[in-house]
């Protein structure tokens, strides 16, 4: 994946589905749901259970042009270990060594940073976007002030991003948003499929109405 179409994908769903889970084989199969039902960006963060082999296998049953990430990457080699195991971008929790590594790997890179300064840093080491993390410390206002400065950055908020605050960031000039427990839920730890459809459904109708 290149960044631009890492780009693309996220100006076009608008979503960023991010997976944490305890249980290595409900968080493929809801990774495997999500993108069949549509959001089909999708961040395995490296604190799930066996994060590198639901990567791996996620892989291989969506195939190699699926938007399939890895996320809370911090070190150059979790960046590798992640190539390795099939993801098209990694996400980092701040400017960590691991956003130099991974562009030179030349893989997307979505650098947390939440000051002007870390902006400034995640931009210079190559960052693809900037994931405003957490999104929650400063909130949509903080966003329009960030991006008076850097109007040409792409930002995409995580941490504390429900379906009314993903309306307002949106509407606020993100690029896209990124959605934990309030999309997945407890999903990749065996929780309810019924509760899952319906969150799935809830923000798939949310990202539509704001694509139109």
């Amino acid at each position: 994946m290149l960044p631009t179409d890492l780009i693309s994908a996220l100006r076009t769903r608008r979503l960023l589905a991010i997976v944490r889970g305890s249980d290595p084989r409900t968080a493929l199969s809801t990774v495997i749901t999500l993108v069949e039902e549509g959001i089909d960006v999708v961040e395995v963060s490296l604190t799930c259970a066996d994060a590198l082999g639901v990567i791996e296998r996620a892989r291989e049953h969506l195939g190699p042009d699926a938007a399939l990430g890895a996320g809370t990457v911090v070190t150059p080699r979790q960046a590798h270990l992640a190539a390795e195991a099939g993801a098209a971008f990694v996400v980092t929790p701040g400017v960590t060594d691991a956003v130099a590594e991974a562009r030179d790997l030349g893989m997307p890179v979505l650098a947390g940073a939440v000051t002007p300064t870390e902006v400034a840093s995640a931009v210079d080491e190559g960052a693809t976007a900037v994931k405003l993390f957490p999104a929650s410390l400063g909130g949509v206002s903080h966003l329009r002030a960030l991006r008076d400065p850097f109007p040409e950055v792409p930002f995409v908020p995580v941490g504390g991003v429900d379906a009314r605050t993903a309306r307002e960031y949106l509407a606020a000039g993100a690029t896209a948003v990124g959605v934990g427990g309030p999309l997945v839920g407890d999903a990749a730890s065996g929780g309810s499929p019924a509760g899952f459809g319906r969150r799935i459904a809830e923000f798939r109708a949310l990202a539509q109405e704001v694509a139109s």
